[in-house]
């Protein structure tokens, strides 16, 4: 019960309401027990990500940011916050000690220096992938991760589907005999003509959205869903989709904790206007067990493990054996996790590594990043995935990193 007005004698007594959600009915949990969280970038995946927390009965959006005042809106309206928790700087939101965790849903570029920021306030993290835009960042990040004991999710969900898990397992058991080649189908980027320079929208925080990035004139076709086509913001639809599939590579060869250590490939690049990253490709990553890997623009989407006694090939939605018995054995371990999400959550309260950490994410990452250094370059490349340097190549080392624009830094 609480008293209206003074404590006197006389004074009128409303009841006090507390709603059944705070009382953990209704499947809720009890606000005690809730895991807080602020969304940091709220375009479309961002308000994929927020919406799938949302749903998840221990999760309480609290806090959202964005650059971009149309999206910021929406996802305020759709969190049912008031505007005072709604931020153009990530870094105020940061600041907010009532935030356990935080969803990362920007543009490549900003992945990791957000996601440093929020390691250094004590918050654990949810990240999309591609984890970042170099090599030197994703190890930046996995050493600071480490350092503060922080829980991190690359959002690579394709880990928790369980016909991945089922190719995977296939793959890396002798069901189809011994591994020699894996293809995967990837789709290259688009090419656009010069674009004008436009004025920036109201409301749009152009400025803070490049960041790290190299300044350009504001041109609408550079931001939002099209940043991927430039190495500025990202490493193209071969890093987009790479992080996915070439992640199910690594899982399924066993080669989580590494890498190849022989890249060459060719690639087509636009000839002019803004975009810069590969439309067409074709990469081969060899291992130090011998097995050959080869993404390609020219393969059917998706991932194909072929061994000396079969194949299986696997996409969303799809999977395929030779011979079919594969498809229908018993000897397989089922996968019955939860949704990637999901496993995030219980990995905060439990206080122990969900299935994308950030060293898996980076080690992903750096296969793509490989690729598109080998493409550049155009010629083979041997890389040492321990020391994370090519071997005996300057110039391919330069190549790890990249300057950011001042005053950003990691």
């Amino acid at each position: 019960m609480k008293k209206a007005g003074g404590i006197g004698a006389g004074s009128i007594v409303f009841p006090y309401f507390v709603s059944s959600s705070v009382l953990g009915r209704d499947g809720r949990v009890a606000a005690s027990n809730r895991i807080t969280v602020g969304c940091i970038g709220t375009g479309g995946m961002g308000q994929g990500n927020m919406k799938g927390f949302m749903a998840e009965p221990d999760v309480e959006v609290i806090a959202v940011c964005d650059v971009d005042a149309s999206h910021r809106e929406k996802a305020r309206m759709t969190a049912g916050l008031g505007p005072e928790s709604s931020y153009n700087d990530f870094r105020e939101l940061l600041s907010r000690s009532d935030i356990d965790a935080v969803v990362i849903s920007t543009p490549d570029h900003w992945h990791v220096p957000i996601a440093i920021a929020a390691v250094r306030a004590g918050k654990d993290i949810y990240c999309e992938k591609p984890l970042s835009l170099t090599i030197a960042e994703g190890r930046t990040l996995c050493d600071a991760v480490k350092h503060y004991s922080r829980i991190f999710q690359t959002g690579s969900q394709q880990r928790c589907d369980s016909k991945f898990h089922f190719a995977c397992q296939l793959a890396g058991n002798g069901s189809i005999g011994e591994v020699q080649t894996v293809k995967v189908g990837l789709p290259g980027s688009r090419s656009i003509g010069p674009q004008p320079i436009m004025p920036v929208p109201e409301g749009f925080d152009y400025d803070m959205w490049l960041g790290p990035a190299p300044w350009k004139p504001y041109t609408k076709a550079r931001c939002h869903g099209k940043f991927r086509h430039n190495f500025d913001y990202s490493g193209g639809k071969f890093i987009d989709w790479g992080a996915h599939h070439l992640d199910i590579v690594q899982m399924g060869l066993g080669a989580d904790d590494t890498g190849p250590v022989e890249i060459e490939g060719w690639g087509e690049f636009p000839r002019d206007g803004i975009y810069n990253t590969a439309i067409r490709y074709d990469i081969n990553f060899i291992y130090s067990n011998g097995v050959g890997v080869n993404a390609s623009t020219e393969h059917a989407g998706g991932i194909r493990f072929e061994g000396s006694e079969g194949w299986v090939f696997v996409n969303r939605g799809v999977i395929d054996a030779h011979p079919k018995s594969l498809l229908r054995t018993n000897k397989i371990q089922r996968y019955h996790r939860p949704t990637h999400r999901r496993n995030f959550l219980d990995c905060v309260k439990l206080r122990k590594n969900p299935v994308a950490p950030a060293e898996i994410g980076h080690r992903t990452a750096t296969v793509c990043h490989l690729g598109n250094i080998a493409m550049l370059l155009g010629r083979r490349l041997n890389w040492d995935a321990k020391a994370e340097r090519f071997v005996n190549d300057p110039i391919a080392d330069r190549m790890i990193t990249r300057s950011m624009r001042s005053p950003w830094h990691l």
